[in-house]
């Protein structure tokens, strides 16, 4: 099995500090697949706000469907959501 390094969520500083920290307060905890993006905390950041923009954001998709279709997605790529 393949293995990322990632960082603690006790060792971020500046930037990764504040999204881990704002995972917290959003979900209550840090997601594994924002601490698999950690070693890149500029990359990590884009990511956050395209996931934001897509999925926290009014579009054409009520907030409760676009949760099923990320489900319906993550099972059928055998991926916990």
């Amino acid at each position: 099995m393949a293995y990322i390094a990632q960082v603690p969520e006790e060792e971020a500083e500046g930037a990764l500090a504040g999204i881990y920290g704002a995972a917290r307060t959003r979900a209550g905890g840090v997601a594994h697949i924002i601490k698999v993006m950690s070693r890149e905390p500029e990359a990590l950041e884009g990511s956050m706000t395209f996931y934001l923009k897509l999925m926290k954001s009014s579009n054409g998709l009520s907030a409760a469907r676009r949760e099923m279709l990320a489900a319906v997605v993550s099972n059928i790529n055998d991926c916990y959501y």
